[in-house]
């Protein structure tokens, strides 16, 4: 599906379903040099289980057109600009990592919009490392290599989000690859690292958010780890944490761990 939000056109997976405005509606915001593809399981079961989904390619990622965001604040406002491009009056937001920073200042921004938010593999503050991030702009493939190595928490995981067969570190190399192609104009990675790491607004924005929150967090997650989410969870209203065992790309790594927290949260 295409819409056009702040005047690019925008890639939005839904999930293999038409969609509805009448439905409920789940929006995924995908995290640094990622694109709508991580959320593959978690997409196509909401799809075909009653819902609406978006599952957006950031702007000047892969599908989508449009300048990159450079802050945390920019995609916040990229979210509710495809809300409004697609109809959508109220919906869920689900982000991971830099993805769940937008989500939350996009339900901070709007609380009207937002009946329920779920943030994956969060942090505030979301720190980066100085080595990733000059490694980010200077040599990017040394830093997608050390992301990977981070991200991921067992040397050999089982079969996973794709099923038998699914190499998640090689896989998920050749995403990051294909993002940062993708836009020959701007270093998405080194700019996304940037907005992770100079968002201050986070404590604020919770403080801000009415809906129920989802803290959905990887027991062995090197990037965020889950001691790393708790200035977050102090401040949300109505807060329920997961852990499951995976890494910071646990969507790939625990594929029905984080679809059944997700199917529960946004069903109960």
């Amino acid at each position: 599906m295409e819409l056009i939000v702040q005047g690019a056109r925008t890639f939005c997976y839904t999930g293999g379903r038409p969609f509805d405005p009448a439905q409920p509606t789940v929006v995924f915001v995908h995290g640094v040099l990622n694109d709508h593809s991580v959320w593959i399981l978690q997409t196509r079961w909401f799809a075909h289980h009653g819902w609406n989904v978006l599952a957006p390619d950031l702007p000047g990622h892969c599908k989508s057109q449009g300048e990159p965001p450079k802050s945390v604040e920019e995609a916040a406002e990229f979210v509710l600009a495809l809300l409004d491009a697609a109809g959508v009056r109220k919906a869920a937001l689900v982000g991971h990592s830099f993805g769940s920073l937008a989500v939350l200042e996009a339900a901070a921004r709007a609380p009207e919009r937002v009946s329920h938010l779920a943030l994956v593999g969060t942090a505030f503050p979301m720190k980066v490392s100085p080595a990733l991030l000059e490694n980010s702009l200077n040599a990017p493939l040394k830093a997608i290599a050390m992301v990977n190595t981070y991200s991921l928490s067992t040397l050999a995981p089982p079969p996973s989000a794709l099923g038998p067969g699914t190499w998640l570190y090689g896989g998920s190399r050749a995403l990051m690859k294909r993002v940062l192609a993708s836009n020959r104009q701007v270093n998405v990675f080194h700019r996304g690292f940037v907005a992770c790491d100079s968002y201050a607004g986070g404590e604020e924005a919770m403080a801000k958010v009415q809906c129920p929150v989802l803290f959905l967090l990887g027991r062995n997650d090197a990037m965020t780890p889950p001691k790393a989410a708790q200035s977050l969870q102090a401040r949300a209203r109505q807060a329920k944490t997961v852990l499951v065992d995976g890494g910071h790309q646990m969507m790939a790594e625990a594929p029905d761990a984080v679809l059944f927290a997700l199917r529960d949260f946004l069903q109960g």
